[in-house]
């Protein structure tokens, strides 16, 4: 057995209770999806809007007539089991420590009694709250739909953080030294350098990954090595990763076949990951 297939690594409760976003926030979170998911699950008409973004960002186009990517996360509530490898698969790839970490894990319960699991990532909004008020550029869309950070631009007023409505942003208090990262090499290895004091931070959807992986010819999200480490990793296959205006990647199909719900879409920020609930939820 592999390193990182080992048993995962029991924080303590106090970690496992993230105060980024409470229980409470969570669900109310997921509610103001809910109607959505509703129209999605039981009703025929009208069509899925998930669906309708998915034919609409289908026929994107750049200049020279090539389809542009957006990458986007599927994550399958209904196959999460709380393992937790996905949380320490990005800490240990993105070098962050247990109290700043860039992917969270909730537990809840669905309306019947049911323990489900929440992960949540960086939503990698199309029309971000977090790029609107930074005052210096520092954080930005490229165009394949990925909301990056300039650290170098980085001014440290946490505009970003205070204006995201998911709680996805964390800032860098102290200046760290070499201590060790508490998931290295268990869960993987660093891959990033780590981030100077006052800046912000946030899930990146391994965007190291994905470029070095396209400018080998791998596909994200097929080509493990071009794929965020908590898609790899997961052991029940939970995460799906991929280009939404690809009509056939893994994503598109899930995405049209597949009833799903956003965090918060009345909030009209257009996330890029997608849920698949579990049976009760709504």
């Amino acid at each position: 057995m592999s390193d990182h297939q080992q048993a995962p690594e029991q924080p303590p409760e106090t970690q496992e209770r993230t105060t980024i976003l409470t229980r409470r926030e969570f669900t109310t979170l997921l509610i103001g999806s809910g109607v959505t998911l509703a129209m999605a699950a039981f009703l025929a008409e009208p069509i899925n809007p998930a669906v309708q973004r998915l034919l609409e960002a289908q026929t994107t186009q750049d200049a020279h007539g090539s389809r542009k990517r957006h990458w986007v996360m599927v994550i399958d509530l209904s196959k999460c089991v709380g393992c937790d490898y996905c949380v320490y698969a990005c800490q240990a790839t993105n070098d962050t420590q247990d109290d700043m970490r860039w992917n969270i894990r909730i537990d809840d319960e669905t309306g019947t009694g049911k323990v489900f699991h929440i992960t949540r990532p960086c939503l990698h909004c199309r029309h971000a709250p977090c790029v609107e008020v930074c005052p210096v550029g520092a954080t930005f869309h490229r165009e394949d739909g990925l909301v990056v950070m300039d650290y170098d631009k980085c001014i440290g007023c946490r505009y970003c953080q205070t204006a995201c409505p998911y709680g996805a942003r964390v800032f860098n208090w102290q200046e760290r030294g070499d201590e060790p990262n508490p998931r290295a090499p268990n869960w993987g290895r660093p891959e990033v350098p780590r981030r100077p004091r006052g800046v912000v931070e946030k899930c990146t959807f391994c965007i190291h990954r994905i470029d070095a992986g396209l400018a080998r010819g791998q596909m994200p999200g097929v080509d493990p090595e071009a794929t965020p480490a908590c898609v790899n990793i997961c052991p029940v296959h939970a995460r799906h990763f991929g280009d939404i205006n690809d009509p056939n990647s893994n994503v598109s199909r899930i995405i049209a076949t597949t009833p799903t719900l956003r965090l918060r879409e009345d909030l009209g920020t257009d996330p890029s990951v997608y849920y698949i609930p579990p049976e009760g939820l709504v």
